[in-house]
């Protein structure tokens, strides 16, 4: 099963980044959270790696009718989007599928909830 939303793109990387950026704002998502897995593995492992990053992205309505539904739901909050350089000089951008995400939890609310919330995210990927 295919957990996530994804599309290749030719945008140098920090570009990658303020495309998707720009795209989720656009229907209502935030970033919260940045994680820099490059620099993170160099301090922390000496690993060199490629531009990659962990962006946490949340729209707060869509949480907090998630919050509602479901009390310990933040444990799959907020919605994980990866930016990652690939080899070929490409760069990747991909969005956890929350229909996959809140599927595990088994309350049909949820579902309804996580199939719109999918349904934006399908369209930001379209835009970039």
């Amino acid at each position: 099963m295919k957990y996530y939303i994804n599309k290749t793109t030719d945008y140098q990387f920090d570009e990658a980044v303020d495309k998707i950026t720009i795209a989720l704002k656009d229907v209502g998502f935030g970033i919260l959270t940045e994680i820099d897995m490059k620099a993170t593995m160099k301090s922390k492992l000496d690993i060199d790696r490629r531009s990659y990053k962990i962006l946490g992205a949340c729209n707060p309505e869509f949480a907090s009718k998630a919050l509602e539904m479901e009390e310990k739901i933040g444990i799959l909050l907020p919605c994980n989007v990866t930016v990652i350089e690939k080899e070929d000089g490409k760069v990747d951008v991909s969005i956890m599928d929350p229909t996959v995400a809140m599927s595990i939890v088994e309350n049909p609310e949820l579902e309804v909830l996580a199939a719109e919330v999918s349904e934006k995210l399908e369209t930001v990927i379209a835009r970039i």
